[in-house]
């Protein structure tokens, strides 16, 4: 399908998300802690005519607001919560929402509230030109950063219980390594983690006859695991990553075979696997070598690929209309919620510059911010059209 070019909306107020974004900095909203973030968005999304609803799930705050009822349904997902400002030194207070030079300060000011407020002012931009012709909503969970059980993955089961599944999910995230409109995240490979505990009996290593060392035993299953990579990649993925994170024994005293050793690792794993197949391999490797060695395995998510379309055209598109860049389709990084959202319909991520996320003095350009800011309101002028506006591509 050829693309068509974006128009570009020359209306949007950049200071909206500026001010939105300083807001939501300012709740210190470090996991599970709201701190008031979903309050002040939910105040600012139903100003402008969005029904809100707070879904509270366990500890975990979220919030789902719709405004129209017709297709397409473009639904913008997210997340308010942050990881702790952490020990390094910061040069300004994380949660002041400080601006200096051009440029905004504080935790989430990239990943990912910068990015929440382009799309709310991009919204109202829109709104601004009458009812719309299709819906928009989003999808914004206080769990992201923490254990993912009681975020969008329940969000999008109550979704689906109300007919409210979008045609189409874009996630903020910062997919930007290194200036707006460097890429746009298509897929995600799936994450694996896996504990292994070898039981042994403990003795003098004098006498290594009468112990049995389980060390012996848990270096050879890691070996056999990490002999040779688990794949050379895929037409759409990397290859796969298996890395062992942790060995310990616990064991202070060099001249006795401890009874136990523990080691822990992770895949990375591209569309030539899933999470059922990596286990059973696991559980193999682990029986030849140590048979009834304890194996705990836990899938956080699987692989998935958004094929491009439609929608990721119209993205496409507004991005190269804004930045004069052609963004790269890219399924690499870590994990995010599209994983969850992928189950339920189409979706793609694309945010801010990713550079300074989760580090001290976290910040984003304003020149960032309005551009986000642009490409949003384009991509939604260009799914739902307004009279005289934007061109469907």
């Amino acid at each position: 399908m050829k693309e068509a070019a974006a128009a570009v909306p020359q209306t949007v107020d950049p200071s909206h998300a500026l001010r939105l974004a300083r807001r939501l900095i300012e709740c210190r909203s470090v996991t599970p802690e709201d701190g008031g973030a979903q309050a002040v968005l939910a105040g600012e999304l139903e100003r402008l005519g969005f029904t809100v609803t707070l879904l509270p799930f366990g500890t975990t705050p979220n919030l789902f607001a719709r405004i129209g009822t017709g297709a397409p349904h473009l639904c913008f997902a997210g997340h308010t919560d942050v990881v702790p400002p952490g020990d390094a030194a910061w040069t300004v207070d994380p949660f002041a929402a400080e601006e200096r030079d051009g440029v905004l300060f504080g935790r989430g000011a990239c990943d990912m509230k910068g990015a929440i407020a382009c799309f709310v002012a991009a919204a109202a931009d829109r709104l601004a030109f009458g009812p719309l012709h299709g819906s928009l909503s989003l999808l914004i969970t206080g769990d992201e950063e923490g254990p993912a059980t009681d975020g969008t993955v329940r969000v999008l089961d109550w979704m689906s219980d109300r007919g409210q599944i979008p045609d189409f999910c874009l996630v903020g995230e910062p997919t930007n390594p290194s200036a707006i409109g460097d890429c746009i995240k298509i897929g995600r490979r799936g994450s694996l983690n896996a504990r292994i505990e070898v039981r042994g009996v403990q003795g003098h290593v004098a006498y290594p006859h009468r112990a049995d060392n389980p060390v012996h035993r848990l270096l050879r299953i890691l070996g056999e695991l990490t002999a040779s990579p688990l794949d050379e990649g895929s037409d759409s993925f990397e290859p796969s990553s298996l890395q062992v994170t942790s060995v310990d024994v616990g064991n202070p005293a060099s001249n006795v075979i401890p009874s136990r050793a523990v080691a822990l690792l992770n895949i990375r794993f591209n569309d030539r696997h899933s999470g059922a197949s990596l286990s059973e391999m696991l559980q193999r490797v682990c029986d030849a070598h140590a048979p009834g060695a304890a194996l705990d395995i836990r899938i956080s998510g699987e692989s998935f690929l958004c094929e491009p379309g439609r929608e990721i055209g119209a993205l496409r598109s507004a991005v190269r209309a804004v930045t004069g860049r052609e963004p790269s389709l890219d399924t690499g990084g870590g994990t995010s919620d599209a994983r969850f959202i992928a189950r339920f319909c189409p979706v793609a991520e694309f945010g801010l510059v990713g550079a300074s996320m989760h580090k001290a003095d976290e910040n984003v350009p304003l020149s960032d911010l309005a551009a986000l800011t642009r490409i949003y309101r384009a991509l939604i002028g260009q799914l739902m059209p307004e009279p005289g506006g934007e061109t469907t591509p």
